[in-house]
């Protein structure tokens, strides 16, 4: 427990403590974009590997509340949508992701799981640690997800806040069409559901959810799915 909570420390002091923090500029003014970008990466790999050996290699005896397996059909259910924001994300050009921060000026900056969240990836992540921290009780597992839950859920303040500097209003008028909170542009009248838009993302998250739960025992370390 002790290791998990130290590797999850490492893991959000350096990816905050570099990305959202005056050390970006000096880094990159020192070692350029390209190799800064290839030091944070290998960074955060690092951090995330040991936070996983961690987990896998700490005794989970200790439940804040009682271990119920019906519970576990909160992680199935919401799998799917978490697996859909994750790959689907990634089909359309966003301005919050790394090198397409000039998309932001685009006459239709928003397509895709992008009109119902600028950080589908983001809130993969957070869906994913939700659903699992709801199935996995012992404190263990509440940390370890809990600290996803801190990195994804921070994060998308921090990027909104790092992109509005950098962009301007091209950010501006990205945000007034997207919302952070899912749906929440759409609720407000500021962006519309596009359903052609979103077969082909659905498609894909139903297909990898099927095979992460296909393959749940050999990626969460020998942990099977229940029924």
């Amino acid at each position: 427990m002790v290791e998990v909570m130290i590797a999850g420390a490492f893991l959000l002091i350096s990816h905050f403590g570099i990305s959202s923090s005056p050390a970006r500029a000096a880094l990159v003014d020192r070692l350029g974009e390209g190799p800064y970008l290839g030091l944070y990466s290998l960074v955060s790999l690092v951090a995330i590997g040991w936070l996983i050996l961690a987990f896998a290699n700490a005794p989970r005896f200790d439940y804040l509340w009682p271990l119920d397996t019906s519970l576990y059909w909160v992680s199935k259910l919401t799998m799917p949508i978490a697996v859909t924001f994750m790959l689907g994300g990634f089909l359309v050009p966003n301005p919050t992701q790394v090198g397409m921060g000039e998309r932001a000026a685009d006459p239709d900056p928003a397509r895709g799981l992008v009109r119902i969240t600028r950080h589908p990836f983001m809130w993969a992540v957070i869906i994913w640690s939700i659903g699992h921290i709801v199935a996995n009780p012992d404190t263990v597992a509440v940390t370890f997800f809990s600290i996803f839950l801190l990195l994804a859920g921070l994060g998308t303040i921090l990027i909104d806040a790092k992109k509005a500097a950098t962009l301007g209003s091209n950010w501006t008028q990205f945000a007034a069409v997207t919302s952070n909170i899912p749906f929440a542009a759409i609720v407000s009248g500021r962006n519309k559901l596009v359903l052609s838009e979103l077969w082909l993302p659905v498609l894909i998250g139903v297909l990898g959810y099927l095979a992460m739960f296909w393959g749940h025992e050999w990626l969460s370390g020998g942990v099977p799915i229940f029924w």
